[in-house]
């Protein structure tokens, strides 16, 4: 059974909470606490899969107590309720908090959330990938994209456009804006999965902050140890995402399916900086073996970096559409087909662009089994294998390739 951690200091909404829950006691173990210090009381007597604390608390508020779990108890899934959204207090939240979530609720809201956050756990069974993951509070952005950012967002001349290009050449700053974005705290309704719609829609006050948050973004440093050419790497994910986009119709689709090449492999950002030693075996069997570095990743790290980057994704809200894609882009005839969407689109350019990983991690790698005009017909593609072709190359065209 699941065990869950509510932490408000005002007791009526506790019981609010409390009364509204109760038909929920037969999946989930609850407990409830009215301050950040009864909390960790309750931590370090018993393990809590989900903590979801109120923000504005006397003494030790939100901020710090998501603070103290991310540090010691960092498998642990962290959501914060507020009913304000001050800009300053968002960012702040931003390194602790997966997910933001406004109150009031709708009935059901919360509970959905919880639910959904905690069938993420079948992507990660192990415990202690969960604490890597959980423990990571930035990403590393690359250098000369971070830099090019901060001079556009000092600018007065700078426009939304141009932002939104820069923001989609770097998966760590892409990720992190449509996680803002896409927080309850902003109640929109409708998920925004376009970049320039979410630059747009945040101004670029909250995009000043965020980029020029310590807290929020990293340098990057895992690269030598692990031997991941992140410039190598970074094409390759914008190839992918071209090809990915030039798949399906203009419109949400499109945006679904650029994000998800966007993000595909944003599961190598947190390998190469958290699990430097496990990755560079994994290349190393991948190659002895001739198996794709997935399937080597499996066997060393307990999960691929498919599975560890969409972990990472759905805590922090991103649409399942994305989080599906990303989770399954290296097995995608294991999902059972239905539609055409962003998996499938993915697929098919990972396939089409014909690149592998060999200059990446410096290796000879084997690629993934290829999909074919069978599986577009499995997923009932609304063109055939030669007009995927034609649109891949086109997309590869028009990015120099």
């Amino acid at each position: 059974m699941k065990s869950i951690l509510f932490v408000d200091d005002e007791v009526p909404v506790l019981n609010g909470l409390r009364t509204r829950l109760q038909g929920l006691g037969d999946r989930w173990d609850m407990h409830f606490v009215d301050s950040g210090t009864r909390a960790v009381e309750e931590l370090e007597r018993k393990h809590f899969d989900v903590v979801v604390t109120d923000m504005r608390m006397p003494g030790m508020d939100g901020a710090q107590l998501l603070q103290i779990v991310s540090e010691r108890w960092p498998d642990a899934i962290r959501i914060v309720l507020s009913g304000y959204a001050e800009l300053q207090q968002v960012v702040r939240l931003a390194p602790f908090a997966h997910q933001y979530f406004g109150k009031p609720s709708q009935a059901g809201q919360l509970e959905n959330l919880i639910g959904r956050c905690l069938n993420l756990h079948e992507l990660l069974q192990r415990p202690a990938l969960r604490a890597v993951v959980g423990r990571i509070r930035n990403l590393p952005a690359m250098p000369q994209i971070y830099a090019q950012l901060q001079g556009l967002l000092s600018s007065d001349a700078t426009s939304v456009r141009a932002i939104s290009k820069l923001i989609a050449q770097d998966a760590a700053i892409a990720a992190k804006v449509l996680q803002l974005v896409n927080s309850a705290f902003f109640r929109l309704s409708r998920r925004i999965t376009n970049i320039e719609q979410a630059v747009n829609h945040l101004g670029f006050a909250a995009i000043r902050n965020l980029v020029l948050s310590a807290e929020v973004f990293s340098r990057w440093s895992g690269n030598d140890k692990a031997r991941v050419n992140i410039d190598k790497l970074q094409a390759h994910v914008q190839l992918i995402a071209a090809g990915a986009r030039s798949l399906e119709p203009p419109g949400q689709a499109a945006d679904d399916a650029l994000l998800a090449g966007l993000l595909h492999d944003i599961g190598y950002w947190i390998l190469a900086q958290e699990c430097t030693a496990e990755l560079r075996g994994s290349v190393e069997i991948a190659t002895a073996r001739r198996i794709p570095l997935h399937e080597a990743e499996t066997e060393v790290i307990g999960a691929s970096h498919a599975q560890i980057g969409a972990y990472l994704l759905g805590l922090w809200g991103l649409p399942y559409t994305v989080i599906e894609a990303v989770a399954y882009h290296h097995t995608p005839q294991i999902v059972p087909p239905t539609e055409f969407d962003a998996l499938a689109a993915l697929a098919v350019a990972h396939t089409l662009v014909r690149k592998d990983d060999t200059e990446i991690f410096d290796a000879p790698l084997t690629p993934d089994p290829p999909v074919n005009a069978a599986y577009l017909a499995a997923v009932q593609a609304p063109f055939d294998w030669a007009e995927a072709n034609r649109r891949v190359a086109a997309s590869l065209k028009s990015n120099g390739m």
